[in-house]
């Protein structure tokens, strides 16, 4: 694990998929935790828990899956700012995902959300990643 915990769960999360596993183990932190109730919520993920062990907390993902046939990955993930450089939007030049079909997760002054509820809610903040 780097220092860049959100790009770590990211990796962590397309090589489960790229791979075919249906669960995938990531450690637990107030940013992961809420990125993962985003996803959990927009239907990448089937369903989340947490999992202790040896004094070490960690979310255990049950991925989505296609169907048996298909070889194409279900989740795309891109990290967009990064430590190094930092992305900021606001509410009006938040971009759109595939036209609106993926999703941007923001970190905005009221917490981590989605670009959908940033643009009801009129704030902007750092763009984080996007999903599709």
């Amino acid at each position: 694990m780097g220092k860049d915990t959100i790009a770590d769960i990211l990796t962590l999360i397309r090589n489960a998929d790229m791979t075919r596993k249906k669960t995938v183990q990531i450690p637990l932190s107030n940013i992961t935790e809420n990125i993962v109730k985003i996803l959990l919520r927009e239907g990448f993920v089937e369903n989340v828990r947490k999992h202790r062990e040896s004094n070490k907390y960690f979310l255990v993902l049950t991925l989505r899956r296609n169907r048996k046939g298909s070889y194409k990955n279900f989740l795309h993930l891109k990290r967009i700012s990064t430590p190094g450089l930092r992305i900021y939007s606001n509410y009006q030049k938040i971009p759109r995902v595939l036209g609106g079909m993926g999703i941007v997760i923001l970190s905005t002054s009221r917490g981590i959300m989605t670009d959908r509820e940033a643009r009801l809610e009129r704030i902007g903040g750092e763009v984080l990643c996007y999903i599709w």
